[in-house]
């Protein structure tokens, strides 16, 4: 893998899928944003949403890494990292729209295999066509990297004609939220980790976010300003067990059942991202005039942007080494840890040293470089913290001969 700020790939059908995803975030997404007015500062609304959803999937690229049978692809993770790098790289605000990242099909992610039929018609299908949004509330307050700290609860309810479960808790950073119709939750069943050496069990389930006992309320505004944040409240709200997913007691394993993969494939767009930041900069350097000559010309910033470049091809190429594993078929658990870490950490001092160059002008809310910088120094605590990846590394290392 050479470095490139503008990457070529070898695989005619990437190549291709990159190609036409490239001009249609530069051409007709970014078209549609400026019409309708759509910043960074913009809070985002449903209807802002709907027309996009629409028409990348029209144009196959909403759910494409999913199954011939689910009208998508069947792509490989190489082959979705390189698309959701771009997706990163585009700068345009919508862009989680156009894979499924806000509310769709990747949103979902993997519980397509645990859904019985009424749940794929009712729920899954519609979400793959654009027509249904989802959100996924998994976390709470005191329930974070300690999933398992959990006080949600399910408590069973069979009671007269009903058959079902009733849930009682309080979700927080429920991403797609404000745009959801209904929320993938995992509770505690009731009555289990209770006592001391009482093992916890979870169940996962689909919740309609409309029901009677469920409201929606605004979350937290992120750091990065975006309003894409809910908390879902469930008050004795009543699930019908139709929409238990999978069995009794697996919640947690379906949640956290593709963490590795997920773990991976959140690199490719935080690369993107920085692969950006790292155009802007050069691109500034090149404009920006100091004592009669461009900034590049000065050798502390060619050591900075050198140092950049080189932080973002390690990275980059750790990563697309992780992913051709997966899709051999090898198991990658320690590499995951590695590259969420090592990703994290490097896009991170990239951006701050974008900052630094920009001087004032990095500083500045409505400059993207101010804005990326906020949102990739997000990246080193969501999904997992740093420090939670390097727990992982260590424990691996250490069962390792």
């Amino acid at each position: 893998m050479t470095f490139s700020l503008h990457p070529t790939h070898d695989d005619p059908r990437t190549a291709e899928l990159v190609e036409r995803l490239r001009d249609y975030l530069d051409g007709e997404l970014a078209d549609y944003e400026r019409d309708r007015g759509i910043t960074r500062a913009t809070r985002l609304t449903r209807a802002d949403l709907e027309p996009v959803w629409r028409r990348s999937r029209e144009l196959g690229f909403y759910g494409i890494h999913l199954p011939e049978e689910y009208s998508g692809q069947d792509l490989t993770y190489t082959q979705l990292a390189a698309l959701k790098e771009e997706v990163g790289a585009s700068g345009r605000v919508l862009s989680h729209c156009v894979l499924g990242d806000m509310g769709g099909p990747l949103r979902a992610g993997d519980i397509l295999k645990h859904a019985t039929p009424y749940q794929l018609d009712t729920y899954l299908r519609p979400l793959i066509r654009g027509e249904r949004a989802c959100c996924f509330s998994l976390t709470e307050t005191d329930a974070g990297s300690d999933v398992r700290s959990m006080r949600t609860v399910a408590v069973r309810d069979t009671g007269g004609d009903r058959d079902g479960y009733r849930l009682t808790g309080h979700k927080v950073f429920s991403s797609a939220g404000p745009f959801a119709d209904f929320a993938i939750v995992v509770a505690r069943m009731a009555g289990t980790g209770e006592q001391e050496g009482d093992k916890p069990r979870f169940s996962a389930f689909l919740v309609d976010l409309d029901s009677p006992g469920c409201r929606v309320e605004d979350g937290a505004t992120p750091m990065s300003g975006e309003h894409i944040e809910s908390d879902v409240v469930l008050d004795d709200c009543y699930v019908p067990a139709a929409n238990l997913l999978g069995e009794e007691g697996a919640g947690m394993r379906i949640a956290l059942g593709r963490v590795t993969t997920n773990r991976l494939l959140h690199c490719p767009t935080v690369l993107g991202a920085t692969r950006r930041a790292l155009r802007l900069t050069l691109d500034r350097t090149r404009t920006r005039q100091v004592a009669g000559q461009p900034l590049l010309m000065l050798q502390a910033i060619q050591h900075k942007v050198a140092d950049m470049a080189t932080e973002l091809y390690a990275a980059r190429s750790m990563t697309y080494a992780a992913l051709t594993a997966l899709d051999q078929g090898r198991e990658v658990p320690a590499e995951a840890f590695m590259c969420k870490l090592f990703v994290g950490e490097s896009a991170f001092r990239i951006l701050d040293q974008a900052v630094q160059i920009h001087g004032k002008e990095g500083l500045t809310q409505g400059n993207e470089v101010e804005y990326l910088f906020r949102k990739i120094r997000m990246f080193r605590v969501l999904t997992g913290t740093s420090e939670i990846q390097r727990n992982g590394i260590a424990k691996l290392l250490a069962f390792q001969h």
